[in-house]
């Protein structure tokens, strides 16, 4: 009779989790390992998870996250795929933890992780949000010159008003929140732009219990700013969708915006090379139309749909079909100019409900044509 020697293990049952720290990232390859390991040190005594959430970068950011992850439960990514924006990856990240707190950070290193703690600590003892704030007593914004900080100043200034929650840096990105207060703002939430924490405070149903904790903002060690002259844009955008968002939509009003900046664009092309050809009017307006409906196409590419931006190849075809979309919409413009004036109603009245039509048809229809999320 054969006898086996009965073993006996102690396995230890792993902790519940206690924060997760969500990261957006763009090309920050040369940051994640130092960011792990300022991590590692700062939260050693916390349950913690760090979620990337990438936005397709080009320089490895992605495939190195991973590799990492393969050996540290810890650390998990998110790709994203035809999304782009910072506050729209940090929602995606947020729900996908199952953590009763959740933080956000900045990839380049910028934010002072040796705060985390307490953030996580003042959000575990009650408060519903803790923000490390530069303008706090304590706080600074660092090296920045006169001209940013001016501009920081101002974006708070006119954030304010939109708060039901007061807060002394709106345009932090450095926080951590409950995430039961997170999906409480999520069904009005914008997602526009940069700044995820003035939309989710302006989105709350409630007014939050804050903590804040001042912290000195750093210089970036590696990689290049992702802040362009579009992001001033994105930020009216996220004001402007808080104020009128839930009347008229506010890609409605930039696109209209743009609309009445090609009509100018029609009228000079028009002007100019009726006056220098021969060709006749006819030929001048359609050389002004197509000349009108590209402006109109690369400003929307630029500006209204940023966040969908078409590059080469889609560029091409985007353009072509914001051709077509914007001749039938034309028709649709005559059309309903031309039925609404033979019911004796005045000529302006039927040509401004001419062109709101069509100004709708092509603002719908190159939505979900041009610029689709595919």
């Amino acid at each position: 009779m054969r006898h086996y020697s009965q073993q006996y293990f102690v396995v230890t049952e792993p902790q519940p989790l206690q924060l997760t720290v969500v990261v957006p990232t763009l090309d920050e390859r040369d940051n994640v390992e130092p960011l792990l390991r300022r991590l590692t040190a700062a939260l050693a005594d916390i349950e913690w998870e760090v979620i990337f959430v990438d936005d397709g970068s080009s320089d490895g950011t992605a495939e190195l996250v991973s590799k990492i992850a393969q050996g540290d439960r810890r650390v998990r990514l998110i790709r994203r795929y035809g999304r782009r924006g910072l506050s729209s990856a940090v929602v995606e990240g947020m729900l996908a933890s199952t953590s009763p707190v959740v933080a956000v950070m900045d990839g380049d290193l910028q934010h002072d992780e040796t705060i985390l703690p307490a953030l996580y600590c003042a959000v575990r003892d009650g408060a519903d949000l803790a923000v490390g704030t530069r303008y706090a007593q304590g706080g600074s914004v660092g090296d920045w010159d006169d001209r940013r900080a001016f501009v920081s100043r101002l974006a708070t200034a006119l954030a304010r008003p939109l708060l039901k929650t007061p807060l002394s840096d709106p345009m932090s990105g450095f926080f951590a929140m409950r995430q039961d207060r997170v999906i409480e703002a999520l069904p009005a939430l914008s997602t526009v732009g940069y700044k995820i924490l003035l939309d989710l405070v302006a989105s709350s149903p409630r007014q939050l219990e804050v903590r804040e904790i001042p912290y000195a903002f750093r210089l970036r060690e590696a990689g290049s700013s992702k802040l362009d002259s579009a992001v001033a844009l994105e930020y009216v955008e996220l004001l402007l969708d808080k104020l009128i968002g839930r009347v008229v939509p506010v890609k409605l009003v930039f696109f209209g915006l743009i609309g009445a900046l090609g009509v100018l664009v029609h009228l000079a092309v028009l002007g100019t090379v009726h006056k220098l050809f021969s060709g006749g009017f006819l030929a001048a307006q359609a050389v002004a139309v197509v000349a009108a409906m590209t402006f109109n196409f690369i400003l929307n590419n630029e500006l209204t749909y940023r966040d969908r931006r078409l590059r080469g190849r889609a560029w091409a075809t985007g353009l072509l079909s914001f051709w077509l979309v914007c001749g039938v919409g034309a028709i649709g413009n005559v059309g309903v100019g031309s039925l609404i004036h033979s019911s004796d109603y005045q000529w302006w009245l039927a040509g401004m409900a001419g062109a709101a039509i069509g100004s709708i048809w092509n603002y719908v229809a190159t939505g979900w044509l041009t610029w689709s999320r595919r």
